[in-house]
């Protein structure tokens, strides 16, 4: 049985909220001097770094398949469209209306407000955004990433699921008034083939034969043991690609350097958190191939979830395997090698395990999916900076649908 982590994950997103209390003054340098160039673009609303959202120069021929008229109201963060969207479709959406913050000098419109120095320790939906933005979010609310609509937009839904609409406000400064908003739905153009993943009990190739070839866990480059090997992907490197970017993920290059510290002070907008490098670790005698990280949808700065993967030096079943190691940042601990800082995980890494697929079935990419007990499974360890996680031992395999990757 699969673990759910709708509730779960709401409870861990929230409870270190409070990881580092900074004077302002201190923080407004640091940005400054750390990173002035991030810092400055920031102000400006840079939005270079953030993770593919639906296209927008896209077109809708096709035949429309719904329409809906609805009022959103500015006391109200997100609102359920009553509307289920495929993978592939065209959402058009068309608003306008006006809202008002207590401490703005002007209404705004569905495009929102002008990101200003503020905006950088606001918590948002989407922190790259202006307050107010009318946005969009498709799925689950654990694992969906919000995408800005403003007064038009015409997007591509890249994986199905139930349509919110909402306004880039927290829920404790709303604003005053409504937008109104007109909802069309077209079909997909029928150039990108979607699959509904199947859950499976075997797959050939998978089996104890293929994790004796495969370390438990990764190491940092003195040798010392660290996160466990906990999901694989069989595709193609832009079978691979594809669906990584598909479901909101965003590469992110390893750096030799240490950049915690930089990060933990520099990094408050979850995007700039998001794009952090990570430290490199090694699997199969070298560092990982690719690193990716998800922004979750409302959270603190210190929290993102990012995974590692390497090329196997080996096929399954006449596929290309690639191997993971996934895990989810909440804050900040000692490392116990040098007392330095170093990022801590959530100690139940199944969790994280459960996000990946979550994140990367709803795309339509992933053809088959199912969990693989080895003989003798890892359930308890330490980090090769010392933390402890826990685990029932299971590998996430996720086989990847055959249809060529787009351009």
């Amino acid at each position: 049985m699969k673990i759910s982590i709708n509730s779960i994950k709401r409870f861990r997103r929230f409870r270190f909220g409070a990881l580092l209390i900074i004077p302002a003054l201190s923080v407004s340098a640091a940005l400054l001097a750390l990173a002035p160039g991030r810092a400055l673009a920031q102000i400006a609303g840079d939005t270079a770094s953030k993770p593919a959202t639906p296209a927008a120069a896209a077109t809708a021929d096709g035949k429309k398949v719904s329409s809906k008229n609805m009022t959103l109201k500015g006391d109200t963060v997100w609102t359920d469209t009553g509307v289920t969207v495929e993978p592939g479709q065209h959402i058009v959406v068309t608003a306008e209306g006006k809202l008002r913050y207590s401490d703005a000098k002007e209404d705004n419109g569905p495009e929102g407000l002008t990101r200003n120095f503020k905006d950088l320790i606001r918590i948002l939906p989407d922190n790259a955004a202006g307050r107010g933005a009318l946005l969009a979010r498709i799925g689950d609310p654990d694992t969906a990433q919000p995408f800005v609509v403003g007064a038009h937009k015409n997007a591509v839904a890249p994986v199905g699921g139930k349509l919110f609409l909402g306004i880039n406000q927290a829920s404790v400064d709303t604003g005053d008034g409504s937008y109104t908003v007109k909802l069309e739905i077209f079909a997909g153009d029928g150039n990108a083939v979607r699959e509904v993943a199947k859950e499976v009990t075997s797959m050939p190739g998978i089996d104890n034969t293929l994790f004796a070839k495969i370390p438990r866990r990764i190491a940092d480059q003195q040798g010392n043991p660290g996160d466990m090997v906990n999901f694989l992907v069989l595709g193609d490197e832009a079978q691979m690609k594809q669906v990584f970017t598909s479901a909101g993920w965003v590469t992110v290059d390893a750096s030799v350097e240490s950049t915690i510290l930089a990060g933990a002070i520099a990094s408050f907008s979850k995007e700039s958190y998001l794009t952090m490098p990570m430290s490199p670790l090694y699997l199969f005698g070298r560092h990982q191939d690719y690193g990716w990280a998800h922004a979750e949808p409302i959270t603190v700065v210190a929290s993102r979830n990012h995974l590692r993967i390497w090329r196997a030096p080996f096929t399954v079943d006449r596929r290309m395997a690639w191997i993971g190691a996934a895990t989810h940042d909440i804050g900040f601990e000692r490392d116990q090698r040098n007392n330095g800082l170093t990022h801590k995980i959530d100690p139940n890494i199944d969790l994280e395990r459960e996000y990946v697929d979550k994140t990367l079935s709803s795309t339509g990419y992933v053809a088959e999916v199912m969990h693989f007990t080895p003989t003798n499974p890892m359930t308890e360890a330490h980090t090769a900076t010392g933390g402890s996680f826990h685990s029932d031992g299971r590998v996430l395999i996720l086989k990847l649908s055959e249809v060529s990757a787009t351009k």
